[in-house]
């Protein structure tokens, strides 16, 4: 199993959105970089749990975990012309983005700020704590995946 950090801004899409929907089940869509893409189309799986992260948020940080619950496949939104991630250069034959299926776990009743990740010294590896990431996905080890789950209890 692999473990991953996925951010949204929840006033776009947030953990209560995802509650929200049929079987607190959707798209993890919106994902425009190539590198955040390959991500998805290859490294994901089913089964892989992920931390649900509220960027550009007060404060930003770990509202939740989420369970991969569909492999890759494309992105609609991609293919439609009144999106704001519609690309133009997608076809149906050569799709460019891709979307998982991710299905919510846990809303964690203590939120877990960046500041209190931050502070933790067997999270300083961590690729969200990195200079200059700007990452929309990115993979979380086993060790740090432990250390964050007794943080929010």
């Amino acid at each position: 199993m692999n473990y991953w950090l996925m951010k949204s801004e929840p006033e776009t899409f947030g953990i209560e959105h995802l509650a929200k929907c049929p079987k607190q089940t959707h798209y993890w869509d919106g994902v425009r970089n190539y590198q955040a893409r390959n991500m998805i189309r290859d490294d994901m799986k089913v089964g892989d749990m992920a931390f649900f992260y509220h960027s550009n948020a007060t404060p930003p940080g770990i509202a939740g975990i989420m369970r991969i619950t569909r492999a890759a496949y494309p992105d609609p939104t991609q293919f439609d012309s009144h999106s704001k991630y519609y690309d133009p250069k997608a076809t149906e034959d050569n799709p460019r983005w891709f979307v998982v299926d991710v299905t919510l776990v846990e809303k964690f009743k203590h939120y877990i700020p960046l500041e209190e990740l931050r502070a933790e010294p067997g999270l300083s590896g961590m690729q969200l704590l990195r200079r200059g990431n700007r990452l929309s996905i990115t993979p979380v080890t086993e060790e740090q995946w432990d250390i964050i789950m007794g943080m929010a209890k």
